[in-house]
């Protein structure tokens, strides 16, 4: 026999990678019910990809120079055949990995959409986590403005959805690929005439990815990054007139926006619309969503040229605002919660529970013995709406006394006497 001479130390979660107990889960799953059904609403439909995939699609697909690719993959090498494997950081790439790989476009476009966790090794804080998830949407085969404009009315669709009144739109155009290397070319230009202000972010971006330079939040380059060649003014005609679509149709919808010319986002596929949904309630993490149209991306990872937009959005920090925004009730437990006492009760509770689930009613049944006090204890904290009795009296007259537990329904009559035959019907009644 082995003697334990030390006790075992205490495993805790890694950090920024949380455990979702179920008081918070409970609200999760409403929370990712309000939004099936709303993406039911515009027939998007669930695709459901890996976590793990080849680090070499993140690289191709995000962009090299990014800070995803750069600083904040989890990467490790499979010890079985030496390749380089990523834990997903974003969804996009994967998704249209597998509409190539399936031939998802081979007839028609496709609106899709996955919901999942996602990682990103960087310093935890709040609204950003290390193991954090994502709701991302993406409408692959489209390519003009009506389908651009019709995402983000569906997102404003969402906040009215989950009672969000303070969101906001930020809109901008990052045109074609011809268009950004002329400004490219003007942007390095005008970067290196303050070279002596930018930090070592700026620095070595400079000549890899210019276009981020922009998106600093240092406040020593702000007047530079003002003053800085606008993408806007190197559009072409195509370009701009799609852009104008998008803005016409939002108009149309009634959204109000504000044109950010400095919205670039962080990774480098995007091409034309980009745009985000803001707030000032989450801190230094005010970004709810984000997305645009990335019509290079499906050629760039292998497949045949074809048109996409999508957007994805941060559930945890949504979440967080719903929360504030308004009051968000827990889900009960069950709607009937069984109480006994005596064995013949208790076995005749098993039964009844089933009889109840078969008609549709979500039930608990009391486990093991209990004074009739402390298993009311428990129906009350389970949320249910009503508790079924059952003692000797009951097992003998085959029937149940029901008692409404919730103040909307105590107007009944405190306890009725209802036969088991009759049982499912008396209470689906009051659902």
């Amino acid at each position: 026999m082995i003697k334990m001479t030390q006790a075992f130390q205490k495993v805790a979660a890694i950090r920024g990678m949380n455990d979702l107990l179920p008081g918070a889960s409970a609200r999760w799953e409403q929370f990712e019910e309000i939004v099936r059904g709303w993406l039911r609403g515009y027939g998007y439909r669930n695709v459901r990809t890996p976590v793990l995939e080849h680090t070499r699609l993140f690289a191709r697909g995000i962009g090299e120079v990014t800070d995803i690719v750069e600083k904040e993959m989890y990467t490790f090498t499979d010890a079985l055949n030496g390749e380089s494997l990523t834990m997903r950081p974003e969804m996009t790439a994967g998704i249209v990995r597998a509409s190539i790989e399936h031939n998802l476009l081979y007839d028609r476009p496709q609106r899709v959409y996955s919901i999942g966790p996602v990682f990103r090794h960087e310093r935890p804080q709040r609204g950003r986590y290390r193991q954090f998830h994502q709701i991302d949407v993406e409408a692959l085969g489209f390519a003009g403005p009506d389908v651009d404009a019709e995402l983000i009315v569906m997102l404003a669709r969402l906040w009215k959805l989950l009672g969000l009144t303070d969101v906001r739109l930020e809109l901008n155009s990052l045109g074609q690929p011809a268009e950004r290397a002329a400004h490219r070319a003007a942007l390095i230009e005008h970067l290196e005439k303050h070279r002596d202000i930018l930090d070592e972010d700026g620095q070595r971006r400079m000549y890899s990815n210019p276009l981020r330079v922009l998106d600093t939040k240092n406040p020593a380059m702000q007047e530079m990054a003002d003053s800085a060649p606008r993408l806007f003014d190197f559009l072409g005609e195509e370009s701009r007139t799609h852009f104008e679509g998008v803005c016409k149709r939002l108009t149309d919808a009634g959204i109000e926006y504000r044109l950010n010319p400095r919205l670039v986002r962080g990774l480098d596929y995007y091409n034309l619309t980009v745009f985000e949904w803001v707030t000032d309630r989450l801190g230094s993490q005010g970004t709810v969503c984000g997305g645009g149209r990335y019509d290079g991306l499906v050629e760039l990872l292998g497949g045949k040229p074809a048109p996409a937009v999508g957007f994805a959005i941060g559930m945890e920090r949504l979440l967080d605002l719903w929360e504030q925004s308004v009051e968000v009730e827990a889900p009960a437990e069950c709607e009937v919660y069984v109480v006994h006492q005596g064995e013949d009760a208790q076995r005749l509770a098993a039964r009844v529970g089933e009889d109840l689930r078969d008609a549709g009613l979500s039930v608990i049944v009391h486990a093991g013995p209990a004074s009739f006090k402390a298993q009311f204890k428990r129906a009350d904290a389970s949320g249910a709406r009503v508790a079924v009795i059952l003692g000797a009296d009951e097992v003998a007259s085959q029937t149940a006394s029901v008692k409404f537990l919730r103040a909307q329904e105590q107007g009944e009559a405190a306890q009725q006497q209802v036969p088991l035959a009759k049982l499912a019907d008396a209470l689906n009644n009051k659902g």
